[in-house]
C-alpha cells in the first residue's frame, strides 16, 4: 500500500479470550506487514462490535477502516442466530450506508474445534484476511476519493 499509512481500529469481542487472542495475532502481523497502524478497544461481546465501530466512526479520531474480531459458537438457543445475523447486517449497513472500510473477522461456527482451525494465524487466519479485506476497501475508497492507495 503507497500514500498515507492507514490507521486501523482493531475491534474485538474476548468473550472466548483464547480464540479472539489468535485472531488478533493474524490481523496485527497483516497491519505490520502493510506498514499500517492500529489502535484496539474490547467490547463484552460480538453484539456491541457495530455500536463501538459506530462510536468511533463519528468521533474524531480518523481512523480509516475497522476490523471486527470475535467468535459466536452455537449453543442450545436460537440466540446463537440473532447474535449472527444482526451482528453482520449492522456491519453491512454502517459499510454500506456510512463508507466504512470494515474487514469482518467474527467467526460463526458450531464448535470450538472449528473457531480455532479459523483463527490461528498458521491455520485459516481469518483475523487476517478481515485485515487484508479492510485494508483493501480503504485502498478503494482513497481511489474514488481521488486520494490514490
Amino acid at each position: 500500500m503507497t500514500g498515507n499509512a492507514p490507521r486501523l481500529l482493531l475491534v474485538e469481542a474476548p468473550y472466548y479470550a483464547h480464540i479472539s487472542r489468535e485472531l488478533r495475532q493474524g490481523a496485527e502481523r497483516v497491519i505490520a506487514g502493510a506498514g499500517a497502524s492500529f489502535d484496539s478497544v474490547s467490547v463484552p461481546g460480538a453484539f456491541e462490535i457495530p455500536g463501538a465501530i459506530a462510536f468511533a466512526a463519528h468521533s474524531r479520531a480518523g481512523f480509516d477502516g475497522y476490523v471486527a474480531l470475535g467468535c459466536v459458537i452455537r449453543g442450545e438457543t436460537t440466540h446463537y442466530d440473532h447474535i449472527c445475523v444482526e451482528t453482520a447486517r449492522a456491519l453491512q449497513d454502517l459499510a454500506v450506508r456510512d463508507g466504512l472500510a470494515i474487514g469482518y473477522g467474527i467467526l460463526t461456527v458450531e464448535n470450538e474445534k472449528q473457531a480455532l482451525v479459523r483463527a490461528a494465524p498458521g491455520g485459516r487466519d481469518h483475523g487476517g484476511h478481515a485485515t487484508r479485506a479492510c485494508l483493501a476497501m480503504v485502498a478503494l475508497r482513497r481511489r474514488f476519493a481521488g486520494e490514490g492507495a
